[in-house]
């Protein structure tokens, strides 16, 4: 008796159909699939591109987007469905972050931001590329919430990403990037609340962002923007970035796509995108993904232009 593939749970919207189902030959075909010759900014605007990222730059026009993110391989064994990413010592992974940086910073505009993903292995070396040929702003760090447990050691729980800037003058959105939190001891003058709000939902005050950000869920099963990809980052995570670092219309570069993470966020605050993967099939998710932008383009745990503390009680009230 043959085996029956398992259904998924109502609730779980997991994107994981294969490249031979029906849904991945359409999104796949959604793709664009660069020949060899140099690409034009409008062959390349808000397109998904299949191919080698370090390759695909190469082709691309100078000095054309105003934001780049990059979520690069951290230095670790991890399976990307058949793409394998092996350890490297210090310095081939030094030489491999010199290499797409060098391939990526001439594709900026002079008042371009750059923010780079990282683990705490990975950012002792790409903290120390970038001091080199960018100014750095900061380092903030994330909490994933999730962690495998270590018998000799501390759970590992927290992320870096690096932000810089080509020069001194470049795009800070901050009132676009409050956070809003519950306030413990509400204090009012003359009866009227101070630097915060009285509502039904309770008492908020909406706060700057620090370096450090403890308001962020990882994407689990029930969440539509959840894929199969192994290392996906939340919308929530990228939309602080895109938020404080670009303006609308603004153009926003991934070479490292995943499954499209950068492109639906940025696609959902009224940013351009160009996002590179070599992954056929997590182009074919970032497709999917990008279609269902357009009938949703809500994100987790962002409301009324600011950022909601996790699992806070009005985020849960509007179903986030």
């Amino acid at each position: 008796m043959s085996e029956q593939k398992k259904e998924k749970a109502l609730r779980n919207k997991t994107i994981d159909f294969p490249l031979d189902s029906d849904e991945g030959r359409k999104y796949a075909a959604q793709c664009l699939r660069p020949k060899k010759g140099a690409l034009t900014e409008k062959t390349i605007l808000d397109r998904v591109i299949l191919g080698d990222s370090f390759q695909v730059m190469d082709q691309m026009p100078k000095g054309f987007a105003d934001l780049l993110i990059v979520d690069p391989p951290y230095n670790l064994a991890k399976d990307y469905h058949g793409n394998q990413f092996q350890p490297k010592s210090f310095a081939q992974y030094r030489e491999y972050t010199e290499q797409w940086l060098e391939k990526a910073l001439p594709l900026l505009k002079p008042t371009a931001s750059i923010y780079v993903c990282c683990d705490w292995k990975s950012s002792l070396i790409i903290g120390e590329v970038l001091h080199e040929r960018i100014r750095v702003q900061n380092r903030i760090t994330w909490q994933r919430e999730k962690g495998r447990g270590a018998k000799a050691n501390w759970k590992n729980g927290m992320e870096d990403i690096w932000f810089g800037t080509l020069g001194s003058k470049y795009t800070f959105n901050l009132n676009d990037v409050m956070i809003r939190r519950k306030v413990i001891a509400p204090y009012k003058v003359d009866g009227v609340p101070k630097d915060w709000e009285e509502t039904e939902e309770g008492n908020f005050r909406n706060t700057c962002p620090s370096n450090f950000w403890d308001d962020i869920s990882i994407p689990y099963w029930s969440m539509p923007e959840n894929t199969a990809h192994p290392t996906q980052k939340p919308e929530k995570l990228i939309a602080k970035l895109i938020l404080a670092s670009s303006d609308q219309g603004d153009v926003v570069l991934d070479p490292f796509g995943g499954s499209g993470t950068t492109a639906v966020t940025a696609k959902k605050l009224g940013r351009h995108f160009v996002t590179i993967e070599q992954n056929e099939l997590y182009c074919a998710w970032a497709q999917k993904r990008l279609e269902m932008a357009k009938e949703d383009p809500s994100i987790q745990g962002y409301q009324g232009g600011v950022f909601w503390e996790r699992n806070s009680w009005s985020q849960q009230k509007k179903g986030h």
